[in-house]
């Protein structure tokens, strides 16, 4: 039987030590079941990978984190035009919850709201495919439209000597209208983020 899940939406500076800390062995838990290095961003009590977030819903219930999404708003480029977005990544599912009803779908309706007061055109999000079935049912609600096909640039969130300063990846990307309509999504099947992935 699932405990009754609780959700928790909070600015970055809202966060203490202590959330840092659980979010951080979260993290390392959720994202190195699919290899140690994908927990190495985690280390040292840090909850975040790339960009840092500035809006966090996380979700949980009587065993802790069971879910979270990050929000930031920037630029990106799509195509040739520069538009700004608020970023939704950093989403992870405890592993015993995957299947059970802690999605994306669920993080950005609790969210919306907050984006709308945000006052950005669009929600953005760079989803690999191997995260299909999390985003899809947000397009089938009609609430986001869901792009295959997609190249997203991102910087690196450290200089490496040894690894090139962006890397380039087919990903879904999902994009929520917001302020605007999905009429005013550019065209094109590039976007640069202009610094690394949330």
């Amino acid at each position: 039987m699932r405990s009754e899940m609780r959700w928790r939406l909070c600015w970055e500076s809202e966060l203490e030590l202590v959330d840092h800390i659980e979010l951080s062995e979260f993290f390392q838990k959720a994202y190195g079941a699919n290899g140690e290095f994908n927990a190495k961003p985690f280390e040292g009590g840090r909850s975040w990978a790339g960009a840092r977030p500035e809006l966090r819903v996380i979700a949980y219930d009587s065993q802790g984190i069971a879910g979270h999404a990050g929000v930031l708003r920037r630029f990106i480029k799509v195509g040739t035009v520069d538009l700004l977005v608020a970023e939704i990544g950093l989403y992870a599912v405890r592993r015993d919850l995957e299947g059970r009803g802690v999605t994306y779908h669920g993080a950005i309706h609790l969210m919306y709201p907050t984006l709308q007061e945000l006052g950005v055109p669009f929600g953005f999000g760079g989803v690999r495919p191997a995260m299909q079935k999390h985003v899809e049912r947000i397009g089938r609600h009609g609430f986001a439209t869901v792009f295959t096909g997609m190249r997203v640039r991102s910087t690196q969130p450290d200089i490496y000597l040894n690894v090139p300063a962006t890397r380039d990846e087919d990903v879904l990307v999902v994009v929520l209208p917001i302020a605007q309509s999905m009429g005013d999504w550019p065209a094109g099947t590039t976007i640069s983020r202009n610094g690394p992935e949330l």
